[in-house]
Formats: C-alpha cells, sequence, structure tokens
C-alpha cells in the first residue's frame, strides 16, 4: 500500500487546509503544517501562515471555507440521520479533496 502523500506532498497541506476549516485538525497535523512554513515559503515563493500559502496556492475565493463548512454541515447531517452516528471528518477531508482536487500533486491546482 503506498501512502497517499508520496508522490503528491502537498496534498497533505490541501487535506489539513480542509479539516482546519470544518474545525477538525489534530494538534499534531497542525504543528506540522506550522514547522513546515519556511520550507512552504520558499517551494512556493509566498508568505503567510501555512493555511494562507495553502489558500493562495490553490487560488480558493475569499468564500472557499464557507462554503466546504457548508458542504460539511449538511453532510454530517444527512449521513448522521441515515446512520445514527456522525460522519468521520478524516474521510470527510479525504473525499472532499480528491473529489474536487483530484490532480493536486506539489501544489495548486495541476
Amino acid at each position: 500500500m503506498t501512502d497517499r502523500y508520496d508522490d503528491k506532498p502537498f496534498l497533505r497541506f490541501v487535506d489539513a487546509w480542509v479539516l482546519k476549516t470544518i474545525g477538525h485538525l489534530d494538534a499534531a497535523t497542525e504543528a506540522y503544517c506550522k514547522a513546515m512554513v519556511p520550507q512552504l515559503e520558499q517551494s512556493f515563493g509566498l508568505k503567510g501562515s501555512w493555511v494562507q500559502i495553502v489558500e493562495q496556492q490553490m487560488k480558493f475565493p475569499a468564500d472557499f471555507g464557507a462554503q466546504v463548512r457548508k458542504v460539511w454541515a449538511e453532510g454530517n447531517d444527512r449521513f448522521t440521520a441515515a446512520n445514527g452516528r456522525p460522519a468521520d471528518p478524516v474521510q470527510f477531508a479525504l473525499h472532499f479533496v480528491d473529489r474536487n482536487f483530484a490532480r493536486v500533486g506539489t501544489g495548486g491546482k495541476e
């Protein structure tokens, strides 16, 4: 089994961005992303927090976070009603990224 991020290191940050946006990013991943800011800045020639770099590199519109939160909330409500338990936020993030940014590799929308 290959690691999701083997040939797509930037994908880790996009997944983390979605998790942070919906309020479910774990502390260890947050710390990793923060620690990687100098490398992200160097790689992409951008400045800011890791969140800002992802948003700039992916060219997310200003209201994109609100859109993602709405999709999460509505989907989670439907999932909970159908299954009697809340949806897994990590599975949501991975699926959301795969569905909307299938070609994300080392950065940006390819």
